[in-house]
């Protein structure tokens, strides 16, 4: 007599759990996907389009007065470089041979920029000349008000807010043991603020040294910028990171969402701003509505 086949209940629950498996897993990839690939959404009286793609890394912003930009490449190892993309869109590298160059601001008749790697020098280029300020330990953003020079380092628990003094090179620590601090502003109104982006918060500096927060619950703060329109925040999250704006009352607007790790927001000079979008090697342009 044939004998007939039974299907092992152990063997039928084994295959069931690595179905299920599989459909988490392939589930996981397609969710990770979306996020990567979703378009980038502005509020109803923003637009937003790509100016430069394939720019890797990109970090920090600084447009020229004859219309060009230059875009620090935030890559590892001395592979980083600085950038400068003229108006008809050629492009040349200005200095090379940098780790992770991040920080750059337009001082002095030059420009000054840093490197987020222990024992690189911030350092200014002018004239065709690069000159070493001072030593840092992964110094990323850079302010100049003129007289001073701040930069705040990115560590994660001995970060240091620092004091460059123009007219003597004399550097000052004007905070230390600060966990994974990215940028430092002034806004118009006098106020010098800064981010700890591990703890998701803007400080305002204050003489007291108690430096009170003033925005709580961001999603890794890291580039600052003040403007007439108020204080605008990215968020240096690998996926739906936003840019954010804030008038000072209540919690801050969403302009921007669906990034992948903004860095550098700066005017373009044509009542617009342009965003470094380093997740997805790119620059892009916002616009305000009419």
């Amino acid at each position: 007599m044939p004998q007939s086949s039974v299907r092992s209940p152990r063997r039928s629950l084994v295959r069931l759990v690595l179905t299920g498996t599989g459909s988490i897993v392939v589930a996981a990839l397609a969710f990770f996907a979306w996020q990567g690939f979703y378009p980038v959404q502005a509020t109803d009286d923003w637009s937003v389009a790509v100016l430069h793609k394939n720019v890797q890394k990109a970090a920090s912003l600084v447009p020229l007065p004859d219309g060009s930009l230059l875009v620090s490449q935030e890559l590892k190892k001395d592979k980083g470089n600085i950038l400068r993309i003229a108006a008809d869109g050629q492009r040349r590298v200005m200095v090379d041979g940098l780790s992770k160059p991040d920080g750059m601001i337009a001082a002095r008749g030059g420009w000054v920029f840093s490197q987020e790697s222990d024992g690189r020098p911030v350092q200014m280029l002018k004239d065709g000349k690069i000159t070493d300020l001072f030593m840092g330990q992964s110094v990323q953003g850079l302010w100049d008000d003129g007289e001073n020079l701040y930069a705040i380092e990115d560590r994660g628990e001995n970060g240091r807010l620092l004091r460059y003094r123009w007219s003597d090179g004399e550097l000052t620590v004007l905070r230390d043991k600060l966990q994974e601090t990215e940028s430092v502003t002034r806004c118009t109104d006098g106020r010098l603020l800064y981010t700890e982006k591990k703890k998701g918060v803007v400080h305002q500096f204050s003489d007291d040294g108690k430096d009170p927060v003033l925005l709580a619950g961001l999603n890794q703060p890291t580039f600052l910028m003040c403007d007439q329109r108020g204080l605008w925040i990215s968020e240096d999250s690998t996926h739906r990171a936003r840019l954010l704006l804030w008038d000072g009352k209540g919690e801050p607007r969403t302009i921007l969402s669906f990034l992948k790790a903004p860095q550098s927001i700066v005017p373009d000079g044509k009542g617009g701003y342009l965003l470094a979008e380093g997740g997805r090697d790119r620059v892009l342009q916002l616009i305000p509505a009419k």
